[in-house]
């Protein structure tokens, strides 16, 4: 599948994979000068790109396990969702979930882009729902 991609600023990085079957790109950092994010606070990092991911698909924004694993990085909204009719900046706000300051270079990776199917549906209300064994249980109501 080719996807549209447009350099918002020359300096920006088109997304690489880190191996042949890696399912998400990688996102990198388009900034000037390196930028701090303080223990718990948040960040927005700009991509300098807009993509044009094809109707019936989203472009899903994951943590890169790296970055959270010896960071603790993450996007703050953990999955973000750009819908297909969006051509803004991928931005990513990197939220810090260590005591510790951390710094983000330019053209550091900073998150995945994973390209995903949706299904697009349609609520229908109704007075009652099928049953099924389970029924209301929520949180831990199967013993597991």
């Amino acid at each position: 599948m080719e996807i549209k991609i447009k350099k918002l600023r020359e300096t920006a990085t088109i997304p690489t994979r880190g191996s042949s079957q890696a399912a998400g790109y990688d996102l990198y950092a388009d900034l000037e000068e390196p930028v701090v994010i303080k223990p718990h606070s948040c960040v927005r990092i700009g991509t300098g790109l807009a993509v044009d991911i094809p109707d019936g698909y989203f472009g899903a924004v994951f943590a890169r396990s790296g970055l959270a694993a010896k960071q603790n990085l993450r996007p703050s909204n953990c999955v973000g969702v750009c819908d297909s009719d969006y051509r803004g900046e991928y931005m990513v706000a990197l939220h810090n979930d260590s005591e510790e300051e951390r710094v983000i270079q330019p053209k550091d990776r900073i998150a995945q882009l994973v390209v995903m199917p949706y299904l697009p549906v349609e609520f229908v209300e109704v007075d009652e729902l099928t049953e099924t064994e389970r029924g209301a249980g929520g949180f831990g109501s199967t013993g597991k």
